[in-house]
């Protein structure tokens, strides 16, 4: 059995982003998913995501941050890859 290699990114979206409902959203399609990770509001108005999952899986959710929930208007996406943390559960932060 072949086992699927854990990803770490960090997400920015930038747009309309807040204050329509990114983060729960973001949380419901990641427990989904079964992405690892967290999601907050910056001050600058984008939404910071990190998220840890199969590289599969991670490129689905990142497609689904570069569209968003239906009242979003997202401009740009920036992805870093960064070191596994072994996260447990999603979690919205809030500031």
């Amino acid at each position: 059995m072949a086992t699927s290699t854990i990803v770490h990114k960090e997400i920015i979206v930038k747009g309309r982003v807040q204050g329509i409902g990114f983060r729960a959203s973001a949380k419901r399609v990641a427990d989904s998913m079964q992405v690892q990770g967290q999601v907050k509001n910056l001050l600058d108005g984008s939404v910071w995501i990190l998220a840890e999952a199969p590289e599969k899986v991670i490129e689905d959710f990142i497609a689904w941050c570069k569209s968003g929930p239906a009242l979003a208007a997202v401009k740009e996406v920036e992805i870093t890859s960064g070191e596994v943390q072994n996260i447990q559960g999603f979690t919205i932060l809030y500031l």
